[in-house]
Protein backbone atom coordinates (compact mmCIF):
# COMPACT_ATOMS: atom_id res chain seq x y z
CA UNK A 1 0.00 0.00 0.00
CA UNK A 2 2.40 2.68 0.82
CA UNK A 3 4.15 2.25 -2.88
CA UNK A 4 0.99 2.75 -4.33
CA UNK A 5 1.04 6.23 -2.63
CA UNK A 6 4.26 6.85 -3.50
CA UNK A 7 3.67 6.15 -7.15
CA UNK A 8 1.02 8.36 -7.21
CA UNK A 9 2.66 11.42 -5.50
CA UNK A 10 5.74 10.72 -8.17
CA UNK A 11 3.53 10.43 -10.70
CA UNK A 12 1.74 13.82 -9.41
CA UNK A 13 4.73 15.41 -8.89
CA UNK A 14 6.12 14.34 -12.51
CA UNK A 15 2.69 15.95 -13.96
CA UNK A 16 3.55 18.98 -12.64
CA UNK A 17 6.42 19.52 -13.68
CA UNK A 18 5.69 18.60 -17.02
CA UNK A 19 3.07 21.21 -17.02
CA UNK A 20 5.28 23.57 -15.43
CA UNK A 21 7.93 23.10 -18.07
CA UNK A 22 5.45 23.16 -20.92
CA UNK A 23 3.59 26.20 -19.67
CA UNK A 24 6.24 27.88 -18.28
CA UNK A 25 7.06 30.34 -21.02
CA UNK A 26 3.39 31.63 -21.19
CA UNK A 27 3.49 32.41 -17.11
CA UNK A 28 3.50 36.29 -16.00
CA UNK A 29 6.62 35.33 -13.96
CA UNK A 30 9.57 33.84 -15.49
CA UNK A 31 11.51 31.89 -13.01
CA UNK A 32 15.22 32.48 -12.90
CA UNK A 33 14.09 36.18 -13.80
CA UNK A 34 12.06 37.18 -10.63
CA UNK A 35 11.98 40.67 -9.06
CA UNK A 36 14.96 40.04 -5.80
CA UNK A 37 17.13 37.71 -8.48
CA UNK A 38 20.62 39.50 -8.47
CA UNK A 39 22.36 40.91 -11.24
CA UNK A 40 25.44 42.57 -11.75
CA UNK A 41 27.23 43.39 -15.21
CA UNK A 42 30.54 44.63 -14.90
CA UNK A 43 32.58 45.57 -18.18
CA UNK A 44 33.71 41.96 -18.88
CA UNK A 45 32.00 39.60 -17.33
CA UNK A 46 28.38 39.48 -15.43
CA UNK A 47 27.39 38.13 -12.09
CA UNK A 48 23.74 36.35 -11.77
CA UNK A 49 22.46 34.88 -8.54
CA UNK A 50 18.38 33.84 -8.50
CA UNK A 51 17.96 34.16 -4.53
CA UNK A 52 14.03 34.61 -5.09
CA UNK A 53 13.74 32.16 -7.54
CA UNK A 54 15.85 29.79 -4.97
CA UNK A 55 13.69 31.14 -2.19
CA UNK A 56 10.29 30.07 -3.84
CA UNK A 57 11.88 26.38 -5.09
CA UNK A 58 13.03 25.79 -1.39
CA UNK A 59 9.66 26.75 -0.06
CA UNK A 60 7.57 24.70 -2.63
CA UNK A 61 9.81 22.02 -2.59
CA UNK A 62 9.40 21.89 1.54
CA UNK A 63 5.59 21.96 1.37
CA UNK A 64 5.40 18.99 -1.57
CA UNK A 65 7.81 16.93 1.17
CA UNK A 66 5.94 18.05 3.72
CA UNK A 67 2.16 16.96 2.10
CA UNK A 68 4.07 13.70 0.95
CA UNK A 69 5.04 12.95 4.64
CA UNK A 70 1.38 13.50 5.68
CA UNK A 71 0.53 10.88 2.92
CA UNK A 72 2.25 8.17 4.63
Amino acid sequence: MPLGRTLIVLGLVLLALGLLITLGGRLPLRLGRLPGDLSFHGRNSAFYFPITTCILLSVLLSLALWIAGKLR
